[in-house]
């Protein structure tokens, strides 16, 4: 008999809501109460940008707007829980059936590359005497305003000295020009850039960011992203024509629709580039990981950026390759005390990947292959990987 309560609350579902319930009937995903309270809050949000423009185009007075024509401010949502929880699924939906006309979905990094290029070519027009405004910040918050009202950020952290003193001022333009934030993070806003250099600078931003949007936190689940991925695909050899297809099936599961780019990585300094990234993972080829000169610190920025490394192509190693070994049993160190995934595709298995005989690597490496070992079993999956430090230094 069917239930009339029931039929009445899934009319008054919006199109999060909807989607996420039509993906659960399906069987595609489990059932999330806390995903359901977040699909609605983004619905309620999209309700609170239809009505502003509504609003906007009725309204011969403006009653709705103050000076110079700015909207009244919409809240916006900062969605914050471990990985794989669904934050960045929901987001994508509700971007995808927002009505507003001006708006962008970006990974965070890439955004702020993005105001770095705008803020350097502002300064080069006031050199050539082509624009009079010395501080760049306002011009670049009018021209991001101008093209998107609606900014949705993927993967939202600052490991960036220069994106965290320049994040206050920026942010407080962009609010004050309308924009209204959506992003999803692995972490509360007051742990942004936490232990970070000059964070002193930066906790002005994380005030007017509270004020700004609601923040939300989603409870630890399952990790629906690496559901779908079996164990045995967590160490893939030998390096045949289906090792391949298997990286990319695991690599296509781990994007979950979202499309791949190239990232980097800003360690000390130095900037380490990510061939392909996604849907908060990394995929690397072994040469441009392992044949890098690359060390601990570099790993642990790996680790804060990405809940999923995949390294693809690692070759049986000997003692020509005694700095691979190395780099590699740091990585895994790295990666397993921060509880982070791991995905490799070799030559041989594991305890044959690296033959020497002597040297502090070869016994190193007896721990690197429990290590992966252990790395493949259900207790380490789905481990929150909160329950483990990611390095006792800060990366800056």
């Amino acid at each position: 008999m069917p239930n009339p309560t029931a039929n009445t609350e899934r009319k008054n579902w919006g199109p999060v809501r909807s989607k996420l319930e039509r993906l659960i009937e399906r069987g595609e995903i489990e059932p999330d109460p806390a995903q359901k309270i977040l699909a609605g809050r983004l619905d309620r949000l999209d309700g609170d940008l239809s009505n502003r423009s509504v609003a906007k185009k009725s309204s011969a007075l403006g009653w709705l707007f103050g000076k110079k024509g700015k909207p009244e401010p919409v809240k916006g949502l900062y969605v914050y829980g471990s990985v794989g929880r669904g934050k960045t699924m929901l987001m994508d939906m509700f971007y995808r059936q927002s009505s507003v006309s001006k708006k962008r979905r970006v990974h965070f990094h890439a955004f702020m590359g993005d105001v770095h290029e705008r803020i350097g070519a502002h300064r080069d027009k006031v050199r050539d005497g082509t624009a009079s405004e010395d501080d760049p910040m306002p011009p670049v918050a009018r021209q991001i305003a101008e093209e998107s009202l609606l900014l949705c950020f993927d993967e939202f952290t600052v490991t960036d000295v220069a994106d965290a003193l320049i994040l206050s001022r920026l942010f407080e333009a962009l609010f004050a020009e309308g924009v209204v934030l959506v992003a999803t993070s692995n972490v509360a806003p007051d742990d942004l850039y936490k232990d970070g250099l000059n964070r002193g600078l930066f906790l002005p931003f994380v005030e007017k960011l509270k004020a700004e949007v609601e923040v939300l936190a989603l409870d630890s689940g399952e990790d629906y992203r690496l559901a779908a991925i079996g164990t045995e695909d967590l160490y893939i050899t030998p390096l045949d024509e289906n090792a391949a297809s298997r990286v990319d099936k695991v690599w296509d599961a781990l994007l979950s629709g979202e499309k791949e780019h190239t990232a980097s990585l800003s360690v000390k300094g130095r900037t380490i580039p990510v061939p392909r990234a996604g849907n908060g993972a990394a995929r690397f080829a072994y040469g441009d990981l392992l044949q890098k000169p690359l060390g601990a610190q570099d790993f642990i920025g790996l680790a804060r950026r990405f809940h999923t490394v995949v390294l693809e192509g690692v070759p049986a190693l000997g003692p020509a390759e005694r700095n691979e070994a190395k780099r590699l049993i740091n990585l895994v160190d790295t990666l397993y005390d921060a509880g982070r995934r791991l995905v490799i595709s070799a030559e041989v298995p594991a305890k044959d990947l690296y033959s020497a005989p002597s040297g502090t690597e070869k016994f190193e490496f007896e721990r690197t292959v429990s290590r992966l070992f252990e790395m493949r079993g259900d207790d380490y999956m789905s481990a929150s990987e909160d329950d483990r430090p990611v390095g006792s230094d800060a990366v800056r």
